[in-house]
C-alpha cells in the first residue's frame, strides 16, 4: 500500500491579483474551498492570500506566472503535483481587454489578448478534466455581456468574450454526462483595474449596469454550485442580453461604436 497521501482538492483561479478574481478567491474560501492563486503580480497574491488566512481560513497557494505563456497549464500541473494538490474548480478569470481600432492597436498587444482571453482560458478548461471528473467540480469561466455584442472600437475583446461564452455553453452541454459542472459569468460593466488597463479614460460613473466585483463574484458562485449553464448577474445587464436578440446587428454595432466613443471623454472632475 503507497503511503503517498491522496492529493488535495482546490478551486483554481486565475487572474486573482484583483477585481473578480480576488473577490471570487474571497468568496471560494469563506464556503470553505482550499485554493491556488494564479496571476503574474506575486506581491498582490501573496497579499491576497494573507488576508484570507488572517479571516481563519486555509492559506492559498499562490503561483505567481504568466498565463500567456504556451506553457502555462503544464506549468500550473507541474506546480499542483509538487504540492499535492488537484483542482476541483477552474476559475478561469484572467483577461484583458484594448481599447481603440484593432487597425491602430498594436497588434502583438491584441495577438496577447487573445492568447490569454482564448487560448489559455480553452486550454485551463480541458487540462483538468480528469480531476474534475473524479471531484464532480466544475469550470468557472468569466465572459461579459459583451460576449452578446459585436464590440468597434474593442473589436478583439469584444470577440474574444464571444469566444468564451460560446465556448462555455458547448462545455456544458459536453460535460455534464462527466458530473463536470460548467458556468459561464457574463457582467456587465464593473469597476476595477480593467478600465485603466484597457486606456479607457472615462470612469464608469453611476449606472444601473454597474455591478461591484463581490456581487458579481458571488452570482458567478452561486450559479457554478447550481449548475447553471449562464448567469448575467443585474436585471439590467440581463435585459441587455435579451434586447441583442432583438435589435439587428449592423444596428448593434453602430451603437457600440457610438458608445466606445464617447468613452474617451474625461470624467468631470479628472
Amino acid at each position: 500500500m503507497s503511503d503517498v497521501p491522496a492529493p488535495r482538492p482546490v478551486a483554481l483561479i486565475t487572474g486573482a491579483s484583483a477585481g473578480i478574481g480576488a473577490a471570487l478567491a474571497r468568496v471560494f474560501a469563506e464556503n470553505g474551498h482550499e485554493l491556488v492563486l494564479v496571476a503574474r503580480r506575486a506581491q498582490r497574491l501573496t497579499e491576497l492570500a494573507d488576508t484570507i488566512a488572517a479571516s481563519g481560513r486555509a492559506r492559498p497557494h499562490v503561483a505567481a506566472l504568466d498565463l500567456t505563456r504556451t506553457d502555462a497549464a503544464a506549468q500550473i500541473a507541474i506546480e499542483l503535483a509538487q504540492h499535492g494538490l488537484e483542482p476541483q474548480y477552474v476559475v478561469n478569470n484572467a483577461g484583458f481587454g484594448l481599447y481603440g481600432d484593432a487597425a491602430e492597436l498594436p497588434l502583438a498587444e491584441q495577438l496577447a489578448m487573445i492568447d490569454l482571453n482564448v487560448r489559455a482560458l480553452a486550454e485551463l478548461s480541458l487540462a483538468f478534466i480528469n480531476s474534475l471528473t473524479r471531484r464532480r467540480g466544475g469550470i468557472l469561466n468569466v465572459a461579459s455581456i459583451a460576449s452578446y455584442l459585436p464590440g468597434p472600437g474593442m473589436a478583439v475583446y469584444y470577440a474574444s468574450k464571444a469566444f468564451a461564452l460560446s465556448f462555455g455553453e458547448a462545455l456544458h452541454e459536453e460535460l455534464s454526462d462527466r458530473g463536470i459542472r460548467v458556468t459561464t459569468l457574463c457582467p456587465g460593466p464593473v469597476p476595477t483595474e480593467f478600465q485603466a488597463r484597457a486606456g479607457i479614460r472615462r470612469s464608469l460613473g453611476r449606472s444601473p449596469l454597474v455591478q461591484s466585483p463581490e456581487a458579481v463574484a458571488k452570482a458567478g458562485y452561486a450559479a457554478l454550485m447550481r449548475g447553471q449553464r449562464v448567469v448575467v448577474p443585474g436585471l439590467a445587464n440581463h435585459a441587455v442580453t435579451v434586447v441583442t436578440r432583438l435589435v439587428p446587428r449592423g444596428l448593434l454595432a453602430k451603437a457600440v461604436a457610438f458608445s466606445q466613443r464617447s468613452r474617451t471623454k474625461p470624467s468631470a472632475g479628472s
